[in-house]
């Protein structure tokens, strides 16, 4: 069982990557700096600041503290970032090091002590927490990329008005055990 919990914690974070990335490819420079308010976050800052999270948690994962002492979670929330490419570099070295950490994970590992803020979790409990925090932001990223691109918006999931077509073709299919991104 832990071993099909790990393979679907891996399928998660990248289905969560995933919607990351086909957001971030509609965009362009001026469109991730954009902000509805100036309370709001843009995708730059909420990229930058899962970046930087992803980057403190996940580094050296089993052996320090998940808030290192180098991270500056409030200048996460700066705009500072020079281009959409810069950003997108950013990303990339936040997921590797994320990926870098679980994929060695081994069903014994589950039940180890990892700590945040000197408060204890299992790793399955962190990856939860981590988990549950990316779709959290990634959510915001595609929320704001709909309210920018508007009817150019491209559904990530089911289209409106198309449920039923889904439905069907989900249905046309033999029963059969695999992970829902499977087919995405």
């Amino acid at each position: 069982m832990e071993k099909d919990s790990l393979e679907s914690i891996r399928k998660l974070f990248q289905y969560y990557k995933s919607l990351g990335d086909k957001t971030l490819v509609t965009l362009n420079d001026q469109e991730v700096f954009w902000q509805p308010n100036a309370e709001s976050n843009s995708i730059a800052v909420i990229v930058k600041h899962i970046s930087g999270n992803m980057l403190s948690r996940w580094t050296n994962f089993m052996t320090e503290d998940g808030e290192k002492p180098w991270r500056d979670r409030d200048g996460e929330f700066e705009a500072d970032y020079v281009s959409l490419a810069e950003m997108k570099a950013h990303w990339e070295e936040a997921w590797a090091c994320l990926f870098n950490a679980i994929d060695p994970l081994q069903p014994e590992d589950l039940t180890k002590l990892v700590y945040i803020r000197n408060h204890g979790h299992t790793v399955v409990e962190a990856i939860h927490r981590q988990m549950a925090h990316y779709a959290y932001h990634i959510g915001q990223l595609v929320f704001v990329a709909k309210i920018l691109k508007g009817e150019n918006w491209q559904s990530l999931s089911v289209p409106k008005g198309k449920s039923k077509q889904y439905n069907q073709e989900k249905f046309g299919k033999e029963k059969r055990r695999q992970h829902f991104t499977d087919d995405l």
